[in-house]
């Protein structure tokens, strides 16, 4: 059952804060008999929204707007119908708290109570049927992303009478979506902390416009960070990352270009695991428009696709001389992010955080700057390259 709750107006509320903790201290999310009860403690009430949502099965409990600071996910979950729990910011205003269910369950009670402690939010859940979850799943339309529907056009080529660059970075993950976790430090802060000294490096440099997809730590779903880059008029578009692995060990930069076929095994599993973002954030996934000119894209990736490629290999180039790349600094795998048909477009691993040296030079401000500068002159090299290619198109 999809419920959109905000018993309790802001405006309303003396001495209402929009940020209030939550607390491990009288929450908890367990079975008592058949019913799955969660409680959750916090400093004061706040409006808040529940729904559900299929494929897979999640209960999304959205709050306006909650500190999870210190809140232990793992002390609190004791669930036996609950396979995984995240928490963080969803976007402004908004907290979110995703509970991945491996069971139908059915919303019988939500309400949330003020007390000497500050507040309590209550729910209890029932078992139902897998045809009543699906009948009552989906986010109410205050909790979407709004999509833009714009027009594909066929690419350009890149300024050929001057004019800066446009490029978009987008710092993977963030908000309720930390990515990559490791001894503290996690993926989404390094990449936008990266991505901002990036932006001031190009600025600096001249010559060059930057947008960046997201200036906090804030969750941007993947289709939005591509209209984003479309709404920023984007020459380029670089998707920065530092994931860890499980297996094995891995370092150095790779550079990422879009294909149906992964290059590897272990290119495909990172694919899966950038494209599982806006799941794992508790994004409605569907009503997503399968239907697309097809026709159109094709001839517009075929005349990119040379162009992303160039760009690839003057990235790999650049960051080769100043810090060095992973040993196969070039591969491919359908990131969802990189389809974008008409913007040269790749993904930047830039190290890895599973590996204890990659990690210290990720946390270096003089290595982020030495990657930064290689960044920056190989969009020079390439953007001067592609202008002579454009030129002589038109001779």
């Amino acid at each position: 059952m999809a419920l959109a709750l905000c018993p309790l107006a802001a405006s309303a509320q003396s001495g209402f804060n929009a940020l209030t903790p939550a607390a491990n201290a009288g929450s908890f999310l367990r079975e008592e008999g058949t019913t799955t009860w969660l409680h959750l403690r916090m400093g004061q009430p706040v409006p808040f929204r529940i729904f559900t949502l299929r494929d897979p099965m999640r209960l999304v409990i959205d709050l306006s707007e909650v500190d999870w600071t210190g809140f232990d996910t793992e002390a609190f979950d004791a669930s036996e119908a609950v396979t995984g729990l995240r928490v963080g910011l969803f976007r402004p205003g908004w907290s979110r708290m995703v509970i991945d269910l491996d069971r139908p369950l059915k919303i019988e009670m939500a309400e949330m109570t003020r007390d000497d402690e500050g507040a309590m939010l209550r729910l209890a859940m029932e078992p139902t049927d897998a045809a009543t979850f699906e009948a009552g799943a989906g986010a109410p339309a205050a909790a979407k992303f709004e999509r833009t529907n714009k027009a594909v056009s066929l690419p350009a080529q890149s300024k050929p009478d001057g004019g800066p660059l446009v490029v978009v970075l987008d710092p993977g993950h963030g908000g309720i979506d930390p990515g990559a976790e490791r001894d503290g430090v996690k993926e989404a802060d390094v990449m936008l902390t990266f991505a901002q000294e990036l932006r001031d490096t190009l600025v600096r440099a001249g010559g060059f416009e930057v947008v960046l997809t997201r200036e906090d730590d804030s969750f941007v779903p993947l289709e939005s960070r591509i209209t984003r880059a479309h709404e920023a008029g984007a020459d380029v578009f670089l998707s920065l990352h530092a994931d860890a692995i499980s297996e094995g060990r891995a370092e150095g930069a790779t550079v990422y270009t879009l294909a149906d076929r992964a290059s590897d095994e272990a290119s495909r599993k990172l694919a899966e695991r950038h494209d599982r973002a806006d799941i794992l954030s508790g994004v409605d996934l569907s009503d997503q428009d399968d239907v697309i000119v097809r026709v159109l894209l094709d001839m517009a990736r075929t005349e990119t696709q040379p162009r992303t490629d160039a760009l690839a290999d003057a990235l790999v180039e650049a960051l080769t001389q100043s810090v060095g790349m992973h040993k196969r600094p070039r591969l491919e795998a359908g990131f969802s992010v990189l389809k974008s048909a008409d913007i040269p477009s790749v993904l930047l691993e830039l190290g890895f955080l599973s590996s204890k040296k990659d990690r210290a030079k990720l946390v270096d401000a003089a290595w982020r700057a030495k990657a930064a500068w290689a960044i920056r002159d190989a969009l020079v090299a390439w953007h001067e390259s592609d202008r002579d290619a454009a030129r002589n198109l038109r001779k």
